[in-house]
């Protein structure tokens, strides 16, 4: 049956729209115009054959009368109602509004996905041009060449008289130095041309091996048994490293995911995940592995074996994330600057010790997040040197809302969060106090 205090005024809105009176619409699908206009005050039941001919007289479809606007359109209504902080929309009339105006209700829907994509390649750019090193590098590259060029051009400029040997070789450092910075200009043009598409060219090495770690879902349980050689031959065959450092890093991440999955099998993690609980700190103790293996493992297998997948990021002591499984909700940055306040960070002051917190990414789409973290010791102990550290966050998601210890962002410069202690510079989406 169609929705009653709908279905009518969907009538009423079509037959005005096509320039129809009441009695005539009547007269054309054999009804009074009495009942016709208790139909359209949505007084009287309407379906079957009567809402077939009251739509054909139209020429709409029937759903249109039924059901209204898409439930995609009504869904981006709902998610742009819940984002907006400004304004009090009348959420239990959005389908009213949907199928009054449909017009007026896409172009709503369409403003709103433009508005959180020009926001997504706003924190895109920002996190590159704050962040990246290979932007820095290049920055720093054409500044050295310009500051040649300019001492030569000055020596030139202020020498009345220098032997001619000297001159043709001010001369050539001054060619050569300009076409470097020519050359070099160009590749920065062309890399910030793709900085705002989170899909275009991989320049990067961590960029490449993070693409080569999502074609193969983070699994490489086929390689547990493989000889170093054939491990070597696998890292090489793969299209997304373009460079030795790429691979070399890549080698290094295939190496402890394959001997993650040697410790901890997807048969004991099937059996330990048999009630649906995701519990790192009881896996970790019942099989008898590091915590940070079981992070890893549990994020590498989550696409196939949990009802959603999880994330993981990694990060030096220094907080450089090295390596990034993202989730959806959970923004992480590229270019490391991520924010101070996740369990990630909190982990290096506490070596060894597991820490789980409760967070809310804060955002348009709030969300809500368990968050395991761990930092672990690498390479050997050494008497009298101290430890090289990198820390592990297990990303899970959480459904519903409710009360969590703290509310993290991504970065600053994209996070909205007002009054923030750990805030390191001005948010681009909202004035923080």
């Amino acid at each position: 049956m169609v929705q009653q205090t709908l279905a009518g005024t969907r009538i009423r809105e079509r037959r005005v729209m096509a320039g129809l009176r009441q009695a005539e619409l009547a007269k054309q699908v054999g009804i009074s115009g009495s009942y016709l206009n208790l139909i359209e005050h949505n007084r009287r039941r309407i379906g079957g054959k009567l809402l077939n001919d009251i739509a054909q007289a139209l020429k709409v479809e029937p759903s249109l009368l039924s059901e209204g606007a898409e439930a995609a359109l009504l869904s981006a209504l709902r998610v742009a109602a819940a984002e907006t902080e400004t304004v009090a929309p009348e959420l239990e009339r959005g389908d009213e509004f949907a199928g009054r105006f449909p017009g007026w209700a896409a172009l709503i829907a369409e403003q709103h996905r433009r508005l959180r994509s020009l926001e997504h390649t706003a924190a895109t750019l920002t996190d590159r041009l704050t962040h990246d090193p290979h932007l820095a590098t290049s920055v720093h590259e054409m500044l050295t060449m310009v500051t040649a060029i300019r001492s030569t051009a000055g020596i030139l400029a202020d020498t009345k008289e220098i032997e001619p040997e000297w001159r043709n070789r001010f001369h050539r450092n001054l060619n050569e130095d300009s076409l470097r910075l020519a050359e070099g200009a160009e590749q920065l043009v062309a890399y910030l041309d793709d900085a705002g598409d989170a899909s275009a060219g991989l320049t990067l090495p961590l960029e490449e091996v993070e693409a080569m770690l999502g074609a193969h879902k983070f699994r490489f349980d086929s390689l547990a048994n493989a000889t170093q050689d054939k491990l070597s031959t696998f890292v090489g065959n793969q299209v997304q490293l373009t460079s030795d450092a790429a691979r070399d890093m890549a080698m290094t991440v295939v190496r402890q995911l394959r001997a993650d999955a040697r410790l901890l099998s997807l048969d004991m993690l099937q059996r330990q995940l048999e009630d649906g609980v995701v519990d790192p700190a009881r896996i970790a103790s019942d099989i008898g592995v590091p915590l940070s293996t079981v992070l890893r493992r549990l994020a590498a297998v989550s696409d196939d074996m949990l009802p959603m997948p999880l994330g993981l990021v990694m990060c030096d002591a220094s907080g450089t994330l090295m390596l990034r499984k993202p989730v959806e909700g959970f923004a992480i940055p590229r270019f490391s600057g991520a924010c101070a306040k996740w369990p990630l960070f909190q982990a290096l002051s506490r070596p060894m010790q597991a820490l789980r917190q409760t967070v809310t990414m804060t955002g348009r789409d709030a969300r809500r997040f368990d968050c395991y973290a761990v930092s672990e010791p690498i390479g050997t102990i050494q008497l009298n040197v101290a430890p090289l550290y990198h820390s592990y966050m297990l990303i899970v998601p959480l459904e519903g809302s409710g009360e969590t210890e703290a509310a993290v962002g991504s970065t600053c410069r994209v996070c909205p969060l007002e009054k923030c202690e750990g805030r390191r510079e001005p948010s681009l989406l909202a004035d923080v106090g």
